[in-house]
C-alpha cells in the first residue's frame, strides 16, 4: 500500500469520526439555524446603516455609489446635541431604566420568595399565571386600559375615585408632573411577573437542605432569606440585571408612547431616545439625525455593560457575563 494511500484512508476515518461526533448535535444546530438567521437579518445587517449617522441623506442618490449621499462628518451628532433634545431624552431614558431595573428587582424577587412559599400546587399556578398575564398583554391594549382610568370624560377616576375623594378632575394627559408615577408603575405592573418567573425557578433549584440546616440553626425566614436565598440566586440576578443595564438606554417603545397617547403637552416626562428617533425619522423626516440618536444609544449601552461587567468581575469573577 503506497503512502498516498494510507494518507487517503487516514483522511477518510477522520471525517467519518469527526461526523459521527457531530451527528448528536445535528438536532440542536438545526433547531438554533432560525434563531440565528433571524439574529443576523435583525440584529447584525441592520448596522451596516450605522453609516447613516454619518452623512447628508439625499434620497434621489441613495446611501452608497458614486452618486450617494454626502459624507457630512459629526454634523448631524453636533445638530442632536446643541439642542435641549438631546439632554431630556439622556436624562428621561436613564432614569426610567434605572428605576424600572432597581424597583423590578426589589418586587420580582420579593413576590418570588412570596410564591415560593405558597405549598398548594393549584393556587401556585393560578398565582403564576395572574401575575405573568400582564406581560402577555399587548402594550396597545394597555395604552387603552391605561386610558379608561385616565380619560378626561369617561376615566374611572375622574368619575368616580376623585368625586368620593372630594378632588377635582384631572387632565392627566395635559399634566407632566404625574407621569413619571404613571409609567412606572405601569412597566413594573407589566414587567414583574415575567422576571418573577425566572427568579422563582432559581428558588425553586436550591437544595432544600440548606434550609433544614439554617431551621437547625434557629434561622429565622428573614435571616433564611438574607443568607440563603439571596446569596444562591445572587448569579441569576447579577445576570438579569447586567443585561437590563445593556438596554438602559433602550425603552420600551409602546410604553412611553402608546401608553401618553402621544400627547405633546407631556413631551418632557415622556419623550425618551426611542421615541425622539422615531419621531425624527417620520415626524421630521430628519433620519441622519435619528441614525445619530440611535448611534449614541448603541455606543453608551455597549459601554455600560462593559464597566458594570467590570465592576462585578472586582467583587465576584464567577458571576461576570465574560
Amino acid at each position: 500500500m503506497t503512502t498516498k494511500t494510507i494518507a487517503s484512508s487516514d483522511t477518510q476515518q477522520a471525517v467519518r469520526k469527526t461526523r459521527r461526533k457531530f451527528k448528536p448535535y445535528l438536532p440542536i444546530l438545526v433547531m438554533m439555524l432560525p434563531g440565528m438567521i433571524y439574529l443576523l437579518i435583525n440584529n447584525y445587517l441592520p448596522m451596516f446603516g450605522l453609516v447613516i449617522a454619518f452623512k447628508d441623506i439625499d434620497y434621489s442618490g441613495g446611501i452608497w455609489g458614486i452618486l450617494g449621499s454626502d459624507w457630512n462628518g459629526l454634523t448631524n451628532f453636533k445638530f442632536l446635541f446643541q439642542t435641549t433634545d438631546a439632554y431630556i431624552i439622556t436624562r428621561n431614558t436613564l432614569l426610567y431604566n434605572g428605576t424600572f431595573i432597581v424597583l423590578g428587582l426589589i418586587l420580582s424577587v420579593g413576590v418570588a420568595i412570596l410564591l415560593n412559599e405558597v405549598k398548594n400546587r393549584f393556587f401556585s399556578r393560578a398565582y403564576q399565571t395572574v401575575i405573568l398575564l400582564p406581560f402577555l398583554i399587548s402594550m396597545v391594549i394597555v395604552s387603552y386600559l391605561v386610558f379608561g382610568f385616565l380619560g378626561s370624560e369617561q376615566g374611572y377616576l375622574n368619575n368616580t375615585i376623585l368625586p368620593m375623594l372630594g378632588l377635582e378632575p384631572i387632565s392627566w394627559y395635559m399634566e407632566s408632573k404625574y407621569w413619571p408615577y404613571i409609567l412606572t408603575i405601569v412597566s413594573l405592573w407589566k414587567s414583574v411577573g415575567f422576571n418573577c418567573i425566572v427568579y422563582l425557578a432559581a428558588i425553586i433549584g436550591i437544595d432544600q437542605e440548606y434550609y433544614e440546616a439554617a431551621t437547625l440553626d434557629g434561622a429565622s425566614k428573614w435571616q433564611q432569606f438574607r443568607t440563603v436565598t439571596i446569596p444562591l440566586i445572587a448569579p441569576t440576578i447579577i445576570t438579569l440585571t447586567l443585561l437590563a443595564i445593556g438596554r438602559i438606554f433602550y425603552s420600551d417603545f409602546g410604553l412611553f408612547y402608546q401608553v401618553p397617547m402621544n400627547s405633546g403637552m407631556i413631551y418632557d416626562t415622556t419623550n425618551v431616545i426611542d421615541t425622539y428617533v422615531f419621531r425624527g425619522l417620520l415626524v421630521n423626516n430628519d433620519i441622519g439625525m435619528s441614525a445619530a440618536a440611535g448611534f449614541y444609544q448603541s455606543i453608551v449601552g455597549f459601554i455600560l455593560v462593559i464597566l458594570s461587567n467590570y465592576a462585578v468581575r472586582k467583587f465576584s469573577k464567577d458571576n461576570a457575563l465574560f
